[in-house]
């Protein structure tokens, strides 16, 4: 389930939900669209706090995943900026594509996407990877982010097939 905060562009959302239904096999419905957070909003910062947001959407029953999208910026309590956050093996991510904004629309596309798989695969329980061609590398700037193609490593590919299989498991 993807749920749009604020002002997000649709073909963004579209994009990522393909992208997670491609590569991931996700059903991904997009919600309408909710208002930014407020109860996020850290007005010394005029930033989002990520978690708050988190903890939200982790409580929220529709669905076994929940990846909120804002076009606001996002921080934690300990770092200045988050492309995005997500529950380790949890229910809950979230990603902000403002600072993922480029000239090029099909950039900020591509970047939103690669985002959003990452943090997906850290809802599926794969920690940070050290191969530099892998999608769940963490990436510092837009630059590492730019040059990571639309593929995890074999190694996260195994492990997220292996969890989202599990889950099916679960869930039947």
């Amino acid at each position: 389930m993807i749920i749009p905060f604020g002002r997000v562009d649709r073909l963004i959302l579209l994009v990522v939900a393909a992208n997670l239904q491609t590569l991931l096999g996700l059903n991904t419905d997009i919600e309408p669209v909710r208002e930014n957070p407020k109860y996020a909003f850290i007005p010394s910062r005029r930033q989002y706090d990520a978690t708050k947001i988190l903890g939200k959407l982790g409580r929220e029953p529709k669905s076994s995943f929940q990846l909120g999208i804002i076009g606001k910026d996002l921080c934690t309590p300990i770092l200045t900026h988050v492309y995005g956050e997500s529950q380790l093996g949890g229910r809950a991510a979230v990603i902000s594509i403002y600072r993922l904004k480029d000239y090029n629309r099909q950039v900020s596309c591509e970047r939103a996407a690669k985002i959003s798989l990452h943090e997906v695969g850290h809802l599926l329980g794969v920690g940070h990877c050290w191969q530099n061609f892998c999608l769940m590398r963490f990436c510092g700037n837009l630059d590492d982010l730019d040059q990571l193609p639309l593929t995890f490593c074999s190694t996260c590919e195994y492990e997220i097939n292996r969890q989202l299989q599990a889950r099916i498991l679960v869930d039947k």
